[in-house]
């Protein structure tokens, strides 16, 4: 089975969206998600990386693209274009979202396992302290 990308028409951005966090984001199957913004000026940023991917929506009153991830939210206001790259069907394996500017935001999705919270990841950094060594 092949992939391909395909521009993803505004019409279905609000259902296409809602059905992909419903179906795809569960606690069962969470994704993450890495954002990575390209700018003629600035070049290539990454806003996030490897972060929980809660769900995307879109609202048409406001113009805006919602990412949620686990511990922040990152919008896209009046989107010009949105492009799909389904890795499986049904299932975003990459996003790009065009702005009326000519930026685009290049956001890769995967599934993962059970993703440890970040806070807990950070307590669990905090506990190795410099130079420590598992000495057995």
């Amino acid at each position: 089975m092949g992939t391909t990308t395909r521009q993803l028409p505004r019409s279905e951005w609000e259902v296409y969206f809602d059905r992909f966090t419903k179906a795809e984001l569960g606690d069962e199957t969470p994704g993450a998600a890495t954002v990575e913004v390209i700018s003629p000026t600035l070049g290539d940023q990454f806003e996030v990386s490897a972060v929980r991917l809660l769900g995307l929506a879109y609202d048409p009153r406001s113009q805006a693209l919602e990412l949620l991830f686990e511990d922040v939210d990152h919008l896209v206001f009046y989107p010009s274009e949105i492009w799909i790259l389904e890795g499986e069907p049904g299932f975003i394996a990459t996003l790009e979202v065009v702005h009326p500017d000519g930026l685009k935001e290049i956001i890769y999705v995967r599934r993962s396992g059970a993703l440890v919270p970040r806070y807990q990841a950070d307590a669990a950094a905090d506990a190795q302290q410099p130079g420590d060594t598992d000495r057995r």
